[in-house]
């Protein structure tokens, strides 16, 4: 039987800038991750990692919706509320 386990990574509030420093710097890490992924997918195996590529394209898109968001905020002068959980479950090959 898998079993899932929940882990707590943001919950909290923030003002514009710590809501985006934090978010870039995920999203960022996650970009990277995946870049290396696939430059290493090509460098070894002379074809781009699918996975990987579609993966950045999702992220980016999920940091510009998220830079959307905080540029509202810091417009109108709001705070933002970010709760973030990663589910990890072992799971057999």
């Amino acid at each position: 039987m898998n079993k899932t386990e929940f882990i707590t990574l943001i919950d909290g509030d923030f003002d514009d800038r710590e809501a985006t420093e934090i978010l870039v710097n995920i999203f960022s890490s996650k970009i990277n991750f995946h870049q290396v992924k696939n430059f290493s997918s090509q460098e070894r195996y002379g074809k781009v990692d699918a996975h990987a590529a579609k993966r950045i394209i999702e992220l980016k898109n999920g940091l510009e919706k998220a830079l959307e968001i905080l540029l509202n905020a810091k417009k109108n002068n709001k705070r933002l509320t970010i709760k973030s959980d990663v589910n990890i479950t072992i799971t057999e090959l």
